[in-house]
């Protein structure tokens, strides 16, 4: 049988990532400078996020924001994340995040100010690789020092991707 990461429950997953790319970022921030480091790894883990939003709307059949929403659970497990629905329908799905075991785990590990290349960078391209007429806004993050995240989902119910 092979090893599948998408059976593991994200926040091991992103455990696992950060425990392997947090001393590899550290020796390439002394070599070449926190800056470019930064920038490299962002664009690499933004466009395997694209990606994995691609194969996520291919795995569950459907690329609508309700099939979205209804499929967030991985990343909740283990009280990952502490939710509050604001609302959800067809064309809007809002909620914020009270509590990110992200964010807390990353600090446990030394990583904090990593945490948001490793995670919160996603959400916007996983979005876009799910369905590109998807559209996220969020303007903090617990990861960044916000009391909570706010996530605003929304899609024009006029288009569709494929």
């Amino acid at each position: 049988m092979a090893f599948d990461p998408t059976q593991m429950d994200v926040i091991d997953r992103r455990q696992v990532e950060a425990m392997i790319l947090g001393p590899m970022l550290r020796a390439f921030q002394k070599e070449i400078g926190v800056e470019k480091t930064n920038a490299i790894a962002r664009t690499v883990i933004t466009d395997l996020a694209r990606e994995q939003g691609s194969q996520f709307a291919k795995g569950i059949g459907a690329n609508g924001l309700e099939d979205y929403a209804s499929n967030k659970d991985a990343w909740r497990r283990q009280g990952a994340l502490e939710v509050d629905i604001i609302e959800s329908t067809p064309s809007k799905y809002s909620f914020d995040v009270t509590r990110c075991k992200y964010a807390e785990m990353y600090n446990e590990l030394g990583y904090g100010d990593l945490g948001d290349i490793f995670s919160c960078t996603r959400d916007f391209e996983f979005c876009s690789g799910f369905n590109s007429n998807v559209k996220l806004v969020r303007t903090q993050t617990i990861m960044q020092g916000a009391s909570h995240c706010d996530f605003r989902y929304s899609l024009d119910e006029a288009e569709t991707d494929g």
